[in-house]
């Protein structure tokens, strides 16, 4: 992919608009922050102009004091990081794997969870595989198979009411907490980016689920039967994602997941999209907005144990218990 095609494909712009092949032979204005070197990316919300080499310190700054502000990590936690293969995962495993050079007592660990997309997952499984052989961390792999006995594909295929995503984000959870349990890790670092943090505020308002809203929070939340989440990404845009993994040239798979177009967040994302295109700096608005809320909500504690399988739940059936009840009447009734 050359500079045209990538400039294209994630909306980078330098000064307004998509780069074009025929802006390309124009000489860039000088970077912001180095002032020697010229700029190849423009940020419209802070109205920086950065080369590669200050864009990419920069990112790696911004996650450090993200992981700082928030508490995230000490210095001798064992810190699983929960990789899809898709840029923002790889992207942050690269970060945490420099930061652990800094803390010889800290340990670094990658989990993936194989849903059981065919033609998808197996992919991006061999993906994160070869990028943590290259970088020398450890790596494990659960299946929904091995956990529930499930894969996405089966799920996806029986009559349902929900989209196949409603399914896999209850289900993805319970084993991604479950594979960090599994490797003794006392922080679980997933890559949600600010994006992903913007549209799942958007989607808690919508959906009036306040009790979602209070567990937004980045730093994760001590809960017995929990292996606190941390999100070292929530304040890096997509596309700073995206171009990140661009200059550092590891390989991450770009095809979406087939199941995501029947998903609610997509709206959200496009609506988003157009506002920080109108209104650059609205996604961290929105977020911090979300942050503001999750300050005057007191944090719902999970009390009870799931009568059925034993894990934390704030009811007395998890959640993940009541999806395979669900998915079980369904098979049950076309048998």
């Amino acid at each position: 992919m050359n500079l045209s095609e990538f400039s294209d494909s994630i909306g980078f712009i330098s000064g307004s608009g998509s780069i074009r092949s025929t802006e390309l032979s124009e000489t860039p204005p000088l970077c912001s922050k180095c002032g020697r070197r010229p700029s190849i990316y423009y940020r419209p919300y802070s109205g920086e102009r950065l080369c590669g080499p200050c864009f990419k310190e920069s990112l790696r700054e911004r996650v450090e004091r993200t992981i700082s502000k928030y508490d995230m990590l000490r210095f001798d936690s064992r810190v699983a990081v929960g990789i899809s293969g898709g840029k923002d995962s790889l992207g942050l495993l690269h970060m945490l794997k420099d930061i652990e050079g800094k803390y010889p007592r800290s340990e670094l660990v990658a989990v993936s969870i194989d849903e059981g997309v065919s033609g998808y997952r197996n992919e991006a499984i061999a993906i994160a595989t070869e990028a943590c052989g290259r970088l020398g961390v450890e790596h494990h792999v659960l299946s929904f198979r091995d956990l529930f006995g499930v894969t996405m594909d089966g799920i996806a295929s029986e009559p349902r009411e929900l989209s196949p995503c409603s399914y896999c984000g209850v289900l993805r959870r319970r084993a991604l907490n479950e594979a960090a349990r599994r490797v003794d890790a006392d922080r679980l670092a997933t890559a949600h980016n600010l994006d992903d943090m913007a549209q799942t505020t958007m989607l808690n308002v919508l959906r009036g689920d306040m009790n979602r809203l209070a567990l937004m929070h980045p730093g994760g939340n001590k809960l017995p039967g929990f292996v606190r989440r941390v999100k070292p990404y929530c304040e890096v845009p997509e596309r700073e994602s995206t171009l990140y993994a661009y200059l550092m040239g590891f390989r991450f798979q770009e095809l979406p997941c087939p199941y995501a177009p029947e998903a609610m967040r997509n709206d959200v994302r496009g609506f988003l999209n157009r506002m920080e295109e109108k209104r650059p700096g609205t996604k961290f608005i929105v977020y911090n907005t979300a942050l503001k809320l999750t300050s005057k909500r007191k944090v719902i504690t999970v009390a009870n144990r799931c009568q059925k399988c034993g894990e934390p739940t704030r009811g007395e059936t998890c959640r993940v218990c009541q999806i395979m009840e669900e998915l079980a009447k369904v098979h049950h009734s076309d048998s």
